[in-house]
This record gives structure tokens, sequence and C-alpha cells, in this order.
């Protein structure tokens, strides 16, 4: 039997605790999950391609399965073709996540209608989490602790330290 092979990509800049509630659940639906980390044009990252990819797998270390963590710089459909999947795992956490999803899934299976796209709901204590809030938040002085794991707060802090902070 075919293993199913699910891709969930992001730029994870910086993983959040929606999204690792998302990988825990996609995981469970598929025989391997690939968590495909890229850069989005339209945003600055905080942190470079190899930080967040060596976070996001710290991060998933201990969830069980069978995770893989891999850099792309493509079109997510051609992404998924090469890894082998049948399936793209997106989170959603409020109606403006799902206007903006449904167009790209729509996109998505006008360039490869062998890939289907499943949603996942992020859990309702989650759903306000945004990797762009947490660092405006960070670069605020605000407190993170409560949105992200405890080692990516302490690289995220961290990384404000070194560029500093705003409002001061």
């Amino acid at each position: 039997m075919t293993p199913r092979i699910g891709v969930y990509p992001g730029t994870f800049d910086p993983v959040t605790l929606g999204h690792m509630d998302i990988i825990r659940r996609g995981a469970k639906l598929v025989d391997r999950l690939v968590i495909g980390v890229t850069t989005n044009p339209s945003k600055s990252p905080m942190f470079t391609i190899e930080e967040r990819m060596a976070t996001v797998r710290r991060e998933v270390a201990g969830i069980g399965g069978d995770i893989e963590v891999v850099e792309f710089d493509s079109l997510l459909m051609d992404f998924a073709e090469r890894q082998g999947a049948k399936v793209i795992v997106r989170g959603l956490r409020a109606v403006a996540d799902f206007e903006y999803e449904y167009q790209m899934a729509g996109m998505n299976q006008q360039i490869n209608p062998r890939v289907e796209t499943v949603f996942l709901m992020a859990d309702v204590a989650l759903q306000p989490i945004a990797s762009r809030l947490v660092k405006e938040i960070a670069l605020y002085g605000g407190n993170i602790a409560k949105f992200v794991p405890e080692s990516v707060r302490d690289e995220v802090v961290a990384r404000v330290e070194k560029i500093g902070r705003k409002g001061s």
C-alpha cells in the first residue's frame, strides 16, 4: 500500500503553538508529514531559513510519527509533487484565513488536481496566534510565552535583543 504523504507548508517565522497544534493533528491524518519551510516574498523574516528549519525540527522531534522538515522555494504544488504528497494540510484561524486559503486551494487545484487541500481549524485557544503578531509583540517588549514554545520564546527574545526593541 502506498503511504499517504501530506505537506504542511509555511514560513514558520517563528513557529507558534498554533503551528504545533496543526502539525500534531496533521501528522495523525497521513503516514508521513513533510513540513515545507519557505520564505514568502511578501514577508520579511526575523530568522533565516536555516534557523527556522532547525527550530521546527527541534520542536517536532517529540511528536512521533514520520515527520520531515524540508526547505522549498518553488510553487507549492510542484513541491508537493516532488514529495509524492496527495494532501496539503492548512490551518485556519478565522474567516479572513478562510478567504485567502480558499482562493489558494482553488488555484492549487487548477495547477495540480491530483493533490487535495485539507483544512484544519486551529484549537479555539490558539486561533488568534499569528507569527506576524508574535514578532510585533516581541519587538515592543511584550510577553509572547502564551503563543510559542518556551525555547522559541527564548530565540525570539534573543533576536529582538540583537536587532533592537521598538519603542525604547
